[in-house]
């Protein structure tokens, strides 16, 4: 898809939350079948290509400025529930990134934080000043306004580069990404679950896709990848060995379940380093996926390499045409 006036195009369209009236919660940026349906036929579904198609022409670097694909991020059910009947519908196939502690005691708990915010506060502003003012609860030596002035700058890119996301929503990310330790944000984000009478390990089991869905995603002709093993915020702020952990556990734990190499990724928040590049290198993946922002459009260059091939945000595309 046209990216900008540099002949830059961007080749996959990333989606993560999906809403019904049944099974799922409607929440920031989640879409409905009918919106996910009308977005691909606005497109076309004849440009968006197979997954091993779209692999097999990316490494004869044979893609085409309208070729496209579409990925699916983070090992959600609603996706299972909602956009695969769609994409049955219309016969076409995707690229599946997931996270593989959904298949152990240790589940990363990303999307669980993300449903509780949405299910048990009125609004996205309750819970994050009710987030702000447990943060400074219980460790009294943060001091949130010196934190927010000393990323003064950090803010104002991330609010420039993220025009969908509240001046809370950035807050948010940037105490919770690098203010917090993973063990003092999960203790943060227990307290709340003990105030509202959640039961956290009951979702849990719900709320993402099941060992049986995944072999069924790879039977019907879809592609299962890698996104890290616990999906760390910013994988980039972890040392070789880390990422190597995160990746090669991974890759480890679908490739047993499957029975079969894995040759594709997705990069988890958008995050990486060069360190990231020669990890996957090392490990035989083939194709990488990361996230670029349509309007900005001042980028010189995309698709760098096999494993930054660009994507666009869904919620991008829906907006500009309103998608309803």
């Amino acid at each position: 898809m046209y990216f900008n006036k540099k002949n830059n195009f961007y080749h996959g369209i990333m989606f993560h939350h999906f809403h019904d009236q049944k099974r799922h919660i409607k929440s920031q940026g989640s879409i409905s079948a009918k919106q996910f349906e009308r977005l691909i036929k606005l497109i076309g579904p004849d440009k968006f290509l197979t997954p091993y198609d779209f692999m097999d022409k990316c490494q004869n670097k044979a893609l085409k400025k309208n070729d496209l694909c579409l990925t699916f991020d983070d090992s959600l059910k609603c996706q299972f529930d909602i956009a695969v009947p769609v994409m049955k519908k219309l016969n076409l196939k995707s690229f599946f990134f997931v996270s593989s502690s959904i298949f152990t005691n240790n589940a990363d708990k990303l999307e669980l934080y993300r449903f509780f915010r949405h299910k048990y506060y009125k609004t996205m502003d309750l819970f994050y000043n009710n987030f702000f003012i447990k943060v400074e609860k219980l460790f009294p030596k943060m001091n949130l306004r010196f934190f927010f002035n000393e990323k003064r700058n950090l803010i104002s890119n991330l609010r420039k580069k993220h025009p969908m996301y509240s001046k809370n929503d950035i807050l948010f990310r940037i105490v919770r990404d690098r203010m917090l330790k993973r063990k003092q944000y999960d203790l943060i984000m227990h307290k709340m679950f003990i105030e509202k009478n959640f039961d956290f390990k009951k979702k849990l089991k719900n709320l993402y896709l099941r060992e049986k869905d995944i072999k069924q995603l790879d039977k019907d002709g879809h592609m299962i990848g890698l996104h890290s093993h616990s999906h760390p915020n910013l994988i980039e702020k972890l040392n070789f060995k880390n990422q190597l952990k995160e990746y090669k556990l991974n890759k480890a734990i679908l490739e047993k379940l499957l029975k079969k190499k894995i040759y594709s990724m997705s990069h988890p928040s958008g995050s990486y380093n060069s360190q990231t590049l020669k990890i996957l290198k090392k490990l035989g993946i083939i194709i990488g996926f990361k996230q670029i922002m349509i309007k900005d459009r001042n980028m010189k260059k995309i698709n760098n390499t096999n494993f930054e091939i660009a994507r666009a945000n869904h919620s991008e595309i829906i907006r500009r045409h309103r998608i309803i």
